[in-house]
């Protein structure tokens, strides 16, 4: 088991970002907080030590000793694996899967859509307008939230958190993607189970710490 200390890339607004201090806080894991200005300075997920970092130019990234990991849920596996004490990811093959499939269908389904890059895309080299820009965000929150919603209302696996009556990897992804669907303005009242498993999050302290405005760069 890694004795480094633990330092996490990220920006307070990232989604990505927001799972992974959600899985540290859960996992008591004391981390260095390191700030990559996603906004800032022309972007500071260009600049050449975080392209070293990551050459995908994203956040966030944690260091443990002489290894970087990106993209979120390898990085809270890592974690998982390598720091055992609160598991995030259930022993059973069958819950295992149903966090892994809940993770994946937010962390690469929805997320990416309305990410920084594509948005900054979508409204720079393919010209679209503010409320096409607005229109593309919520089409793609509605579908994926919509199928989430579908799926964990009918699950038995479910309990007071997405699979079981403990956290898991799935609800370090859905709190900060009701938050950044609320962000956005969209309208959560179709999805009242994603808001109670939410609500029951938001109760713990560790999902409290996790939240982008008490990050030391939140705006």
């Amino acid at each position: 088991m890694s004795t480094a200390k633990l330092v996490l890339h990220n920006y307070f607004r990232s989604s990505s970002a927001y799972r992974v201090r959600i899985a540290l806080h859960l996992k008591g894991l004391p981390f260095e907080y390191a700030s990559v200005q996603l906004n800032r300075n022309g972007g500071e997920q260009f600049n050449p030590a975080n392209s070293e970092r990551n050459p995908q130019q994203l956040v966030p990234v944690l260091s443990d000793g002489d290894i970087d990991i990106s993209q979120s849920l390898a990085i809270i596996e890592y974690l998982d694996e390598t720091y055992p004490a609160v598991p995030l990811l259930p022993s059973a093959p069958r819950e295992r899967a149903k966090v892994r499939q809940l993770s994946l269908a937010m962390a690469c389904d929805i997320h990416p859509l309305n990410n920084l890059r594509v948005l900054k895309y979508l409204t720079g080299p393919l010209g679209a307008d503010d409320a096409a820009k607005a229109a593309w965000i919520d089409h793609w929150h509605v579908t994926g939230l919509t199928a989430l919603e579908t799926e964990l209302a009918r699950d038995t696996q479910r309990g007071r958190f997405c699979v079981g009556d403990t956290p898991t990897m799935a609800d370090c992804c859905l709190v900060p993607q009701l938050f950044a669907a609320s962000r956005f303005g969209l309208d959560l009242a179709p999805f009242p189970t994603l808001r109670a498993i939410d609500a029951a999050c938001q109760e713990l302290p560790e999902f409290q710490l996790a939240h982008p405005a008490r990050q030391p760069d939140s705006e």
